[in-house]
């Protein structure tokens, strides 16, 4: 069964830092695609679902940081992130990229 997604996602190729919090584990790889609740991760191998990270997600000059878990592995490569713990002002940087990437695809949606 395909999980539904519990919010819009929207593709969003940004770079983005993230440590294992058990291991110490550091990595830089992209982000797939980001919603209110967390992003997808082009990573290889996958962490295990279940690990907690700590990440910084780096895009137009902007950075998000905040802690999440590996929600779940895609058998085509990468891994989804639920954000845990988010403060206040990197909330209303997630809302900031959010607001745009909606403005941008109703924009592109309105042409077709």
């Amino acid at each position: 069964m395909i999980e539904k997604p519990r919010a819009r996602r929207y593709p969003f190729a940004a770079s983005i830092e993230m440590v294992e919090m058990e291991s110490g584990t550091e990595v830089r790889c992209q982000t797939i695609d980001i919603s209110v609740f967390g992003c997808r991760v082009n990573i290889s191998p996958p962490w295990l679902t279940g690990s907690k990270v700590r990440l910084r997600i780096f895009h137009r000059g902007a950075v998000l940081s905040a802690l999440g878990a590996v929600a779940n592995v895609r058998l085509k490569g990468g891994m989804g992130v639920v954000f845990t713990k988010i403060e206040e002002k990197q909330q209303a940087v997630l809302e900031k990229w959010l607001t745009e990437l909606r403005d941008v695809h109703e924009r592109v949606s309105a042409k077709r």
